[in-house]
């Protein structure tokens, strides 16, 4: 997976299908796919530099990824208030859905970066 964009509420990240990337059907295993939006899930709802974990997280499998395919998910912010958010993540390869992902965050207390402080010696 590589990170192609981080801002606030939003995570894009990229993935190439490789050979051990697909099951007996000769498609991308959705076990891949998932764990794809869940990155890019994890990253939007840590982009605020508060500390969040998932709560929940499911996948609707629309089209075949397929090997060679360079996928493509786009995290965004639906919605964050107190401690919980949601976030829709889609799935593409060549701007074609695969899958569409929805997750909700939790926050678990503290920063992800602290703030800099006085230098220890």
């Amino acid at each position: 997976m590589e990170i192609v964009e981080i801002k606030a509420g939003q995570a894009t990240l990229a993935m190439t299908v490789q050979p051990h990337m697909v099951n007996g059907h000769k498609i991308a295993h959705g076990g891949f796919i998932f764990t794809l939006a869940d990155s890019a899930f994890a990253f939007a709802c840590n982009s605020h530099n508060e500390r969040a974990v998932a709560a929940q997280g499911a996948i609707t499998f629309v089209r075949p990824g397929k090997l060679g395919d360079r996928l493509v998910a786009t995290a965004r912010e639906i919605s964050r208030s107190g401690r919980s958010g949601i976030y829709d993540v889609r799935v593409t390869a060549d701007e074609v859905v695969i899958a569409e992902f929805r997750g909700h965050s939790r926050t678990i207390g503290g920063a992800l970066v602290p703030p800099a402080g006085p230098k220890q010696d």
